[in-house]
């Protein structure tokens, strides 16, 4: 049997095997190992497993992945969305929509130190919803704004998507994440200009909120100490900002998760109870990507043993569609597979086929990293998978998933233009990781 036909095979097994609701990481190292196994031999197929298991696990570099989530779960678990909620609309929540802008700017800064877009959708819920509904805010648009909200953990960082990414594509996690924050700051303003002109063409939807004074304004700006400081010391230390030592993605992460310790138990928000469920909560997000991580790395090595990597990039490249074409192709093969496919799983799968092709059409890797994790931000929020609408229903049960998706239409449009101004406009994304590279 030719190579390409195993690879056909093994496509077809992986995509029978999701259905089935085999675990993705599961289902690719089954794949992965069966082909090898006879295209090479057993024995071969066997080390491999051993090889890419132990490899994986004690790579310093992915290191980055569980310090981050610990750092997130810490976030979560010691109540600072709150404060950040608090602060936000003190300032903008008597505006009309206020609520809404408030909520994405809270989105935003928790996202920050936290790098989850499920961690994020799923605390806001709880935070933000009951004040928008106690408003009168519609439940679509009150959910809308949450889910959307959600994905900027996907972009700013420290992102778990954008370090998987950095991973496999063997490039600088550090750029990548400072490389997202122009991005992200981009989808927090297009957030907050499509909730206003909503206010503003229907003002019958979004309702005013109370007027802060101004007194009560600088004092929920206090509360909001403890995330700025922990962004600005992890994140500051990645950029190589004067004041701060240099870190490496893994040492920011490892300071992020000792600072959010610290400060949560200092402050009296974390008690026993809440480090053991960070703790707890941290490993088990950890070792499902880890799982899944090292079933794609296995599966890879069958693609390379296929060729299937380079066949594709002779037959996209072959189609005479020029860069640009062959990008939009991509773009839209992203946005299909994200109506089907999990985030974490659908850039662990196709990432390794798709990369070379980028790479030989001449774009910069760190800003396609960037727009890969975009399309995904999608995927979280459109239907049928949308996995923050998902998340949502779980801790908002009265609200059923056609309300949650209709909410989200203005932003998953709003997300269609942002998607084409950085494509128009690379340097948005890569502007700064090359200040920091001259620094």
């Amino acid at each position: 049997m030719s190579t390409d036909a195993v690879a056909v095979i093994g496509f077809v097994s992986l995509f029978v095997l999701m259905l089935l609701r085999v675990p993705v990481g599961m289902a690719m190292g089954l794949v992965g190992v069966s082909g090898f196994a006879y295209l090479v031999n057993g024995n071969a197929a066997l080390k491999l497993v051993g090889q890419t298991s132990m490899r994986t696990v004690t790579d310093y570099t992915f290191g980055v992945i569980p310090m981050f989530l610990l750092m997130g779960s810490f976030v979560s678990n010691s109540g600072m969305s709150r404060e950040l909620f608090r602060a936000a609309n003190g300032f903008v929540g008597h505006l009309r929509g206020g609520l809404g802008i408030a909520t994405v700017g809270a989105c935003g800064g928790f996202a920050a130190i936290c790098g989850s877009s499920v961690a994020t959708a799923a605390t806001f819920s709880a935070v933000a919803y009951p004040e928008m509904r106690r408003f009168g805010y519609p439940q679509s648009f009150a959910t809308g704004v949450i889910a959307a909200g959600g994905t900027l953990g996907a972009m700013l960082p420290p992102s778990t998507v954008l370090a998987v990414y950095g991973i496999i594509t063997e490039q600088d996690i550090g750029k990548l994440f400072i490389a997202g924050i122009i991005p992200g700051l981009l989808a927090m303003t297009m957030y907050m200009i499509t909730i206003f002109l909503i206010g503003y063409f229907r003002p019958d939807f979004l309702p005013k909120g109370k007027v802060t004074p101004w007194r009560e304004r600088f004092a929920g700006l206090k509360e909001i100490w403890a995330p700025v400081l922990l962004f600005v010391f992890v994140i500051g230390g990645l950029y190589g900002l004067p004041f701060l030592p240099r870190f490496t993605p893994t040492e920011a992460g490892g300071v992020g998760a000792a600072g959010a310790f610290i400060i949560g138990v200092l402050t009296g928000r974390l008690d026993r109870e809440k480090v053991l469920a960070s703790l707890l909560q941290a490993t088990r997000t950890a070792a499902a990507v880890f799982t899944v991580l090292i079933g794609a790395l296995i599966f890879g090595y069958f693609l390379t043993v296929t060729q299937t990597p380079q066949k594709v990039t002779e037959f996209l490249t072959g189609l005479g569609l020029g860069p640009y074409g062959v990008l939009a192709l991509i773009m839209v093969m992203y946005l299909v597979l994200g109506c089907l496919m999990d985030a974490m799983a659908m850039i662990i799968l196709t990432v390794p086929i798709i990369f070379p092709v980028i790479m030989h059409l001449g774009f910069d890797p760190i800003w396609f990293g960037i727009i890969i994790v975009m399309t995904v931000e999608l995927g979280l929020i459109h239907p049928p998978v949308g996995m923050n609408v998902f998340v949502i229903k779980s801790v908002v049960k009265d609200v059923s998933f056609s309300t949650i998706f209709k909410g989200v239409i203005p932003f998953v449009a709003t997300d269609l233009v942002r998607l084409v101004i950085l494509i128009a406009f690379p340097l948005l994304a890569t502007w700064l990781p090359t200040r920091m590279m001259a620094h």
